[in-house]
């Protein structure tokens, strides 16, 4: 049934609302990463004198650009971890877009859902991208402590906070907060299912950029088909298109 909702979702990718959100997420994790370097060259500037002197040798000049250039291949190893959890929590600022686009679609003979007040999606979002970085960070530790087994930690983590992150958003569209972590102790088996599914093609480049957008319609669907609210035909045109 999981693998059922997620294509659904996969053939709804190709939706305006759907494309423009992953546009947005994209955009600001890029903005971030830049920021993120340069606050990282700024800092070794401010750390490192721009020249001091050594008996015998004399004056050294270069050693705050040296030790800028050497932190690029750092750089580029820790974004290769944190680009995928901070696209995925800088979208998550705009997948309650991508769940009312999947209703609109499939669930419109539906009374309308609950209106998000702007401060909670952003509170929500900003707790989902410290969680994510957190968490991510840590495991890291554990990528390099035991290597055979980094896959399924990463897989496990994520897909443990991609599921309830996704789960909690669309949830409480419908039902706010209290019922929303009631719907989630109701079906936490299938959530983190449903949550290690979207984890695996985070592994996948390029596929991975999507996962945030597929994830929230997979689990639009999830939530709807547990609820037992069936949809409408999939080939019936989206209104958001």
């Amino acid at each position: 049934m999981i693998l059922n909702d997620f294509l659904k979702a996969v053939k709804q990718m190709g939706d305006s609302t759907f494309l423009g959100v992953l546009g947005l997420g994209l955009g600001l994790t890029i903005v971030l990463l830049v920021a993120f370097y340069a606050g990282f060259v700024g800092l070794v500037g401010w750390l490192v004198p721009d020249s001091f002197s050594l008996p015998w040798i004399g004056e050294i000049t270069w050693v705050d650009n040296a030790v800028s250039w050497a932190g690029v291949p750092l750089m580029l190893v820790l974004s290769m971890f944190l680009m995928i959890p901070v696209a995925s929590a800088f979208t998550g600022l705009f997948l309650d877009r991508v769940a009312a686009a999947v209703e609109a679609r499939h669930y419109s003979h539906l009374p309308p859902a609950r209106e998000v007040g702007v401060v909670e999606g952003i509170g929500d979002g900003l707790k989902f991208l410290g969680a994510l970085i957190a968490a991510n960070l840590a495991a890291f530790v554990l990528y390099l402590l035991f290597p055979p087994a980094a896959p399924f930690i990463f897989w496990g983590l994520n897909g443990y906070l991609l599921g309830r992150e996704y789960a909690q958003l669309v949830a409480l569209r419908r039902e706010g907060p209290a019922g929303a972590r009631a719907f989630r102790k109701a079906h936490g088996f299938e959530i983190f299912a449903a949550g290690v599914m979207m984890a695996v093609p985070l592994t996948i480049p390029v596929v991975n950029l999507i996962v945030p957008i597929l994830g929230a319609a997979t689990f639009t669907h999830i939530y709807h088909r547990l609820r037992g609210e069936s949809g409408l035909s999939a080939d019936r045109p989206s209104r958001t298109a």
